[in-house]
């Protein structure tokens, strides 16, 4: 005679599943419900002509796609009325590369508003990347590698800069020659100290160079959030900083210098995130 499970346990084994459940679904959801984080920074070295413009932040898209066509992400850029669109880097996977993917949001978001473009890991690890750049720019994206350029608006203008990632030239950092090498460009970058400067680079544990060299505002991403988010910790892991990251998400603050690093919206080597929403990040510059 077959043993009947006792109330108590089959209320036990509903329970578990309905738990289960309820994880599934929310870690699904979690993966693909973006969610817009909205930042302001200011400074009285912002010029009052930029007072309110608003940078829509784009990070480690991943060949991700949400919506057909990344419809719905393209609605929401629309929806934030950015004056300008920034991507800091991993655009694509090199593992699972879709060149068109990349180029299709491109397209659609430079039709929104002038679109900014900085490489990632990925890009320096991609057979294909000077098609891609070739098609970027093809697109109307404006694609700065070690660039430096004087952004205008309102009769007025700041200085935005691109950084390359450093995976581009050095396959390591064993010796801290990354900080050095970025140290460098930047030197050479920045320019007219007056101006307020806007640094798009992919790779935000390099803050300390970033502060040293007097940069104002830093977009950065690469960090996926820590990928794994713990309730008052913050994230797990991320690359180039291990575990539990210093710099995971959010906006931090160094002497002058602000850094905002979003969690992107895609994911690569680890495949899904945890209490950790796709982000784009609308922020708006206040003029003191």
């Amino acid at each position: 005679m077959k043993k009947r499970l006792s109330k108590k346990t089959l209320i036990s084994v509903c329970t578990l599943i309905a738990v289960l459940l309820v994880l599934i679904i929310w870690t699904i959801w979690g993966n693909t419900a973006l969610m817009v984080s909205t930042v302001t920074v200011s400074s009285n070295r912002i010029p009052a002509a930029f007072n309110g413009f608003r940078i829509a932040q784009v990070s480690d898209l991943h060949n991700a796609v949400f919506g057909e066509n990344n419809a719905e992400l393209l609605q929401i850029l629309s929806e934030c009325k950015p004056n300008i669109i920034v991507v800091t880097g991993d655009l694509v996977d090199a593992e699972h590369t879709d060149i068109d993917v990349a180029l299709d949001f491109a397209k659609e978001a430079a039709q929104i508003a002038g679109t900014y473009y900085v490489t990632g890991n990925h890009e320096a690890s991609l057979s294909q990347y000077d098609e891609l750049k070739a098609e970027l720019e093809n697109t109307g994206v404006v694609v700065l590698e070690d660039k430096a350029m004087q952004l205008e608006y309102n009769g007025d203008d700041i200085t935005l800069i691109g950084l390359s990632d450093p995976s581009f030239t050095l396959k390591g950092n064993m010796f801290g020659e990354v900080p050095a090498m970025v140290d460098t460009k930047l030197r050479g970058l920045i320019g007219d100290k007056d101006n307020y400067t806007i640094l798009l680079s992919h790779r935000p544990e390099l803050f300390e160079a970033y502060v040293i060299c007097g940069v104002d505002l830093v977009l950065s991403g690469h960090a996926h959030g820590g990928q794994f988010r713990l309730p008052f910790i913050g994230g797990l892991v991320a690359p180039n900083q291990g575990l539990f990251p210093q710099y995971d998400a959010g906006l931090y603050t160094k002497g002058d210098t602000n850094m905002i690093v979003c969690r992107g919206l895609g994911n690569s080597i680890i495949p899904i995130r945890f209490n950790n929403r796709p982000e784009i990040v609308l922020l708006e510059l206040i003029a003191e």
